[in-house]
């Protein structure tokens, strides 16, 4: 399968929304429950690190970064989000994604990511493991979800070119 790996751009906004909105409606994928503005989520992201993966012309999934605090001594600590629209999971194209994630992450200072993952999302945590992400925590109860209190597992991956 051929694909196409680009930045993320103002003009792909209704695409990764859209995938965005079928993320929050497995209720497996992020504890937010509404798809935010194109603003709100611009502005919450980095503006570096953001990719779309695109099939015959199609957005199909995206990865990007949120800094994980506005403290300078955490700027090089940012959490992944990446999503997959579901007509096209299990295909490797998150794996794609975090490798050029990765890369793209490190020069521009990045020496950890991290990544906040519901347990009962298996697939996610498959692609972080094997993109050399560890598990570092759990969190029980963090948040509910429809009032139901949810667990996450925290996952790291430290740069060793950063570090």
């Amino acid at each position: 399968m051929k694909f196409l790996i680009n930045s993320l751009l103002p003009k792909h906004q209704i695409d990764v929304l859209e995938i965005y909105k079928f993320g929050i409606e497995t209720k497996n994928a992020t504890f937010n429950t509404v798809v935010p503005s194109w603003e709100e989520w611009d502005k919450a992201h980095l503006q570096h690190s953001r990719f779309v993966i695109e099939i015959e012309r199609k957005i199909v999934g995206w990865i990007a970064l949120n800094p994980v605090s506005t403290r300078y001594n955490y700027s090089g600590v940012a959490e992944v989000s990446v999503y997959i629209h579901p007509d096209f999971n299990g295909l490797g194209l998150a794996s794609e994604l975090m490798k050029i994630l990765i890369f793209e992450s490190e020069n521009n200072g990045i020496w950890t990511l991290q990544s906040s993952i519901f347990p009962e999302n298996e697939a996610s945590l498959k692609l972080h493991e094997k993109s050399g992400f560890r598990k570092v925590g759990f969190r029980e109860k963090i948040s509910k979800i429809d009032e139901i209190w949810r667990d996450t597992i925290l996952l790291e991956r430290r740069s060793p070119n950063l570090i």
